[in-house]
């Protein structure tokens, strides 16, 4: 191949494209079940699966950390873990620029296999469409995960109760900072870098030291806010969250003081929240704890009785304010 920037001839289904797959695709994501090129792949699963769709459009496609690959497929087994699932297959869809750098999708691709690898499932089948220049913005990526339900566990807000414990598996707002600071030229230190990971063996170690488990989430866009508060709207609890309890690295604060905005509202790409029966709550942090990305998990709240419904937040100096659902998405294209 020699083209060093994807062309309109990479989409059209012909030689190039035959091309663009077997020089920089499948030697990164290459298997039994893609290595089929088939229009779909045939895999084996077993009892009650969880299947889920994300797309990726993240601006700057490079920031600290990681990259849109890294998000697609951290995101896609993360929202499979949430629902209590060992994820299995991810599938793979682009829609490149023309012109897009050759070296780019090569970076992203392999990106993408390191995190495959990482949490353990495969890239199983996929599709590459390439628009005209100016129509797609560099690249977007969409995923679709599917994984094994591991059995005993019943992840659902419904099961949400007054007395739970809210756990959550470290600093926040680490992602969103990153994000904008490539976007807007900030400086920051070099540990504040994306927090996007694959949490599928956290959230099994979880599940494992407490099955009774009531709600995992990740708090992506909308942050920790959002999260609470769909789940006490789902539930009819209210939830109370301790502001002291809350990680937050300074410089992350820092960037949310110049640019006016709340670490609540931030996305996250690798963090967990956590609605724990109070009695299973110390065993779950432990198990946590001895995952890389739950060392430093914290009990942030309690679910309550008072305030159905409602998200509030015990100040530093002591009084409560009403954390409200996001009106909107504060930071655009932060995934």
């Amino acid at each position: 191949m020699v083209n060093d920037r994807v062309t309109l001839a990479h989409g059209a289904g012909g030689k190039m494209s035959h091309e663009l797959m077997e020089r920089v695709l499948l030697p990164e994501f290459g298997n039994p079940y893609l290595n089929e090129l088939h229009d779909g792949a045939q895999v084996s699963m077993s009892g009650r699966i969880a299947f889920t769709t994300d797309s990726y459009v993240v601006q700057p496609l490079f920031f600290a950390g990681g990259n849109i690959g890294k998000l697609a497929v951290c995101g896609t087994v993360n929202d499979l873990s949430m629902t209590g699932a060992v994820p299995r297959y991810i599938t793979c869809g682009m829609i490149i620029e023309e012109g897009f750098p050759m070296k780019d999708l090569r970076t992203i691709a392999h990106t993408m296999r390191q995190m495959a690898d990482a949490a353990g499932v495969q890239i199983v089948t996929g599709d590459t469409k390439v628009v005209e220049k100016g129509k797609a913005d560099g690249i977007f990526i969409n995923t679709a995960g599917i994984g094994d339900i591991i059995p005993g566990t019943r992840i659902s807000p419904k099961r949400v109760k007054p007395g739970m414990k809210v756990l959550l598996s470290g600093y926040i707002g680490d992602h969103a900072a990153a994000v904008m600071a490539g976007r807007h030229g900030l400086e920051l230190p070099d540990y504040i870098r994306t927090d996007c990971a694959p949490l599928n063996k956290l959230t099994q170690a979880m599940l494992k030291a407490c099955p009774d488990i009531a709600v995992l989430r990740d708090p992506t866009r909308g942050g920790v806010a959002a999260v609470l508060n769909e789940i006490a709207e789902a539930s009819g609890c209210g939830v109370l969250i301790d502001e002291d309890a809350i990680p937050i690295h300074p410089e992350v604060q820092g960037v949310c003081d110049i640019l006016g905005f709340d670490p609540l509202y931030l996305a996250n790409e690798g963090k967990c929240i956590a609605f724990v029966p109070a009695e299973a709550a110390e065993d779950v942090l432990s198990a946590m704890r001895t995952n890389v990305y739950g060392k430093d998990a914290v009990i942030i709240g309690e679910t309550t009785a008072d305030a159905p419904g409602q998200v509030g937040m015990r100040t530093s100096v002591g009084g409560i304010r009403i954390v409200d659902m996001p009106l909107g998405n504060i930071v655009p294209r932060i995934c």
